[in-house]
């Protein structure tokens, strides 16, 4: 704060003093000699100047005003800022710059209530979803609602379920890579291969596509081999139920990945057996995948197996109302 003093105060103020002094040579009539006013603080105060510094309140509307308009390079539609009179000191944050799973500073005491609280189950898993999908440029995509509610629409789960399970018995020592290797040549051979010829002695499953459409689609080509050569029952032996000490067998039904999997055990000792024609790791592929096409022709010995197991099956069948089986049973 300054002060600033006119001239003629100031000069008031700084005028040398003068005494009064009666003259002599008159003694009748004193002359006197003008006196200067006495001093007073209240003239410098008049032409006094204040300056008050910019207050918080002045600034804050150009703050506002560059606060409402900060968006995204990628926002079509920003936010249109508040309005009101008293908006004016609050400045408006759009939406779009908060991240999914960050809450904006509440707006109203009601707001705030709700953010204190503590989350429901259903807000938190929705906060978690969001937190999990930011980062995407687009959106998801849609999900097929018959297969919500199946793990195998999981990405841990993208190949086919019985291409996975014969993956798993191809391998050995634990060496899934090279396992998923052989099968990728396998399926390779056969679409590579010509179209099969199908022996209508020994027909393939029902509603099987043409012969012609197989090398299309290798994976249908290798599980239409499995499930049609796959047998349906199982022979279990209950000990001593016989007489004698022996075993009481009755055939038994299995679910389809144990099918599958004697399918596979009986395609994979005929490939054992069967001569390489050369060296090299792709030589159990190639003879795994004329194996698969020697099934679906119907030259290969798989189906005498099948064919005996389902005769031994039916022969057995009188087993099931074995006296000592219904005790065991009890």
């Amino acid at each position: 704060m300054g002060i600033a003093l006119a001239s003629s105060d100031f000069a008031t103020l700084t005028r040398p003093s003068e005494a009064i002094v009666p003259c002599s040579s008159q003694p009748k009539v004193a002359k006197y000699v003008k006196m200067p006013p006495r001093l007073s603080i209240w003239g410098a105060v008049r032409s006094l100047a204040l300056r008050t510094g910019p207050g918080a309140s002045q600034l804050q509307p150009s703050r506002v005003a560059a606060a409402t308009t900060r968006h995204y390079a990628d926002d079509a539609h920003p936010s249109p800022p508040p309005s009101g009179a008293g908006d004016a000191s609050i400045p408006h944050i759009p939406a779009s710059m908060f991240r999914p799973g960050e809450q904006p500073p509440p707006s109203s005491k009601a707001e705030e209530d709700v953010q204190m609280r503590d989350l429901t189950l259903n807000e938190a898993a929705v906060n978690q979803l969001q937190q999990a999908a930011f980062g995407l440029k687009f959106q998801e995509p849609p999900m097929p609602m018959d297969k919500l509610p199946r793990a195998e629409y999981h990405m841990k789960y993208r190949y086919d379920e019985g291409i996975t399970q014969i993956t798993r018995l191809l391998m050995r020592d634990g060496k899934l890579g090279k396992a998923q290797n052989d099968m990728a040549m396998i399926l390779n051979f056969l679409r590579t291969s010509p179209p099969p010829k199908i022996n209508p002695q020994r027909p393939l499953l029902p509603g099987s596509p043409p012969p012609e459409h197989l090398p299309f689609n290798p994976n249908l080509y290798l599980m239409l081999a499995i499930d049609s050569v796959a047998p349906l029952i199982r022979i279990r032996g209950y000990a001593g139920l016989a007489g004698g000490g022996k075993a009481l067998e009755v055939p038994m039904p299995i679910t389809k990945r144990a099918r599958r999997r004697m399918a596979w055990s009986w395609i994979m000792d005929t490939v054992n057996k069967r001569p390489s024609m050369g060296s090299g790791k792709r030589m159990l592929a190639h003879r795994v995948a004329e194996e698969v096409i020697a099934v679906v022709e119907g030259s290969s010995s798989v189906w005498d197996k099948r064919q005996l197991l389902h005769k031994q099956g039916t022969t057995l069948r009188a087993n099931l109302n074995s006296g000592q089986l219904i005790k065991f049973k009890r």
